[in-house]
């Protein structure tokens, strides 16, 4: 093998040891999924709180890019060359901006709460809790923090218009509410901060 087809061959090593093919396939059903049920009005998580049911979009997205970070040989990983900290980061990013692209592209902008800036600004809320959980107890259980969260700020009454309640039950607001990107992506960006330097738990036999 040449010098020029390393670099080549190493990405295509880490995308498969990853998975990242299965989950790139997996948002995209994600998103083929939230624009079905965007555009049927009647279907409701909870009528009595009216959380749509594309409102489950960027929830499943965020758990398959969270488990998407599990290391099948942390020990194998060790011995790389090259440092992890990079390839987080762009692992993480090429999966977000997949998985937002589909989001917005597929819902309507016009939906008062899960539209398509609604959707992203949750797709980013719960990655961030992912891929955080990822870090503390590991890919493989992260996508449980992440529907415990979502679901509790989704049955939060969203009646409410305080800056407290914007803050709090972000998720649960109208797209265009600003404040409710502040904890978002304070979350986002906290995660990625923290798997990044860190990477997932070691799980498993070598964990």
């Amino acid at each position: 093998m040449n010098r020029r087809s390393a670099p080549a061959h190493g990405l295509f090593l880490y995308a498969r040891s990853r998975a990242l093919p299965h989950t790139v396939a997996a948002l995209l059903a994600v998103a083929a999924l939230a624009a079905v049920c965007a555009h049927r009005s009647a279907i409701y998580l909870d009528p009595a709180q009216r959380v749509r049911a594309e409102a489950l979009a960027p929830v499943f997205a965020a758990c398959a890019i969270g488990v998407s970070t599990y290391q099948y040989s942390p020990a194998l990983d060790m011995t790389a060359v090259r440092r992890w900290p990079p390839r987080r980061l762009a692992h993480l990013t090429l999966l977000t901006v997949i998985a937002g692209a589909a989001l917005v592209l597929v819902a309507p902008s016009t939906l008062p709460v899960f539209g398509s800036w609604g959707l992203l600004r949750n797709l980013l809320g719960a990655v961030g809790v992912a891929v955080a959980a990822a870090t503390v107890i590991g890919s493989r259980l992260c996508w449980m923090p992440v529907l415990a969260y979502l679901s509790t700020l989704y049955l939060t009454p969203a009646d409410a218009h305080s800056r407290a309640h914007a803050l709090w039950a972000w998720a649960v607001q109208p797209g265009a509410q600003p404040l409710s990107w502040l904890p978002s992506l304070t979350a986002f960006l906290t995660g990625a901060t923290l798997y990044v330097a860190r990477g997932p738990r070691p799980e498993g036999r070598e964990g």
